[in-house]
């Protein structure tokens, strides 16, 4: 086992940088991984331009009073090269982590809500994470990837999890007619979680290319583009009805406004994207329709992540959105392309390239 390793750090708004650092040592529950692939996301992506919102740039090291910058990484996949005694794991695993830890006693983990844990923290985003050559996980948070799954592959697990969440968030239920509004990658993620968990009609909205090409191979019953006309487009589409649930997956400026305004009387409306500004919502409306309007974090790592790898297993997901892995040197090239929309499906560092 090498002394050191390669590793991306942030340390602010466009500074991240390859840094030799330390191999990290397992501390007790935890496993020594070597990672194999690590995805970037929309956070990694608005906080390399805009600083940091989810995490502090300074944190504290566990075990010790050092105060420093943060290895990045929170979608990633790799091999146990040092086992926890006490877990499952094995040396020569391959597993993929949900990269949430919780602690398991407070009363959201009791109820099974343990992405609402007290003191939840996510490798990555509060404590050190996969964008390096080892990273040292907690074991409860590892799942052992199925025999045969592409590593590219698996390296969309974590993100799909969310995907999954959200879609269970939902409510969508047996005989549906659900809305996504957005076709990107957690848009994608949200429609295979629909698809592996309820049967439903499945309408997706986004501008017209690629993306909406990949909606219709993952199972979209149809696909419509934005107008000033879309919601008498979705009526009849629907055969006169209005969706039962609409799910906002963009985050764009007046889209949350547009599902609230859209969906049935009595419907579901779940936020997935998150705005940059703070949408005003028609609260009257929202009252006097009894719409219900939901929210989703994270996921939860015991029922989520293990579906998120057996649809990647099964299905042509991995396929349709995992890119071919680049180096951590080309990590700012990367998030420079995901914050300009200029990423179609999900970017995978494999940090042994050089």
């Amino acid at each position: 086992m090498p002394d050191t390793m390669q590793a991306a750090v942030y340390y602010g708004a466009r500074d991240i940088r390859v840094e030799e650092v330390p191999v990290p040592r397992r501390s007790s529950g935890e496993s020594l991984v070597r990672v194999l692939r690590s995805g970037i996301c929309g956070t990694d992506a608005s906080e390399w331009v805009a600083g940091p919102k989810t995490f502090p740039v300074l944190r504290r090291h566990p075990n010790s009073g050092h105060q420093g910058p943060l290895i990045l990484g929170h979608e990633f996949v790799g091999e146990v090269v040092e086992a926890d005694p006490d877990s499952e794991t094995k040396i020569g695993d391959l597993v993929a982590t949900g990269a949430g830890i919780w602690c398991g006693t407070c009363r959201r983990c009791k109820e099974g809500r343990t992405n609402q844990c007290a003191t939840y923290k996510t490798l990555g985003l509060n404590v050190d994470g996969g964008m390096a050559e080892f990273a040292s996980v907690p074991s409860k948070t590892l799942r052992a990837l199925p025999e045969g799954l592409s590593i590219d592959y698996a390296g969309l697990a974590q993100p799909l999890a969310v995907g999954i969440h959200a879609a269970r968030r939902s409510g969508a239920r047996d005989g549906d007619n659900v809305v996504v509004i957005g076709a990107g990658a957690i848009g994608s993620f949200v429609l295979a979680g629909l698809k592996h968990l309820v049967d439903v009609d499945v309408t997706v909205v986004d501008f017209p290319g690629k993306r909406l090409d990949r909606a219709t191979r993952l199972g979209a019953h149809r696909t419509l583009t934005p107008s000033e006309d879309l919601g008498a487009e979705i009526i009849a589409a629907l055969g006169g009805k209005k969706p039962d649930v609409v799910i906002e997956a963009s985050g764009a400026p007046g889209q949350l406004v547009s599902a609230l305004t859209m969906v049935a009387d009595g419907g579901r409306v779940l936020a997935v994207g998150i705005p940059k500004e703070k949408p005003e919502l028609d609260v009257h409306s929202l009252v006097f329709r009894e719409i219900t309007l939901e929210t989703t974090l994270a996921h939860v790592c015991d029922t989520d992540l293990p579906a998120a790898l057996d649809i990647l297993n099964t299905g042509p997901l991995g396929q349709e959105l995992a890119e071919a892995p680049v180096g951590l040197a080309d990590l700012p090239a990367a998030l420079d392309r995901l914050s300009t929309g200029k990423v179609e499906g999900k970017v995978l560092i494999d940090p042994a390239i050089r």
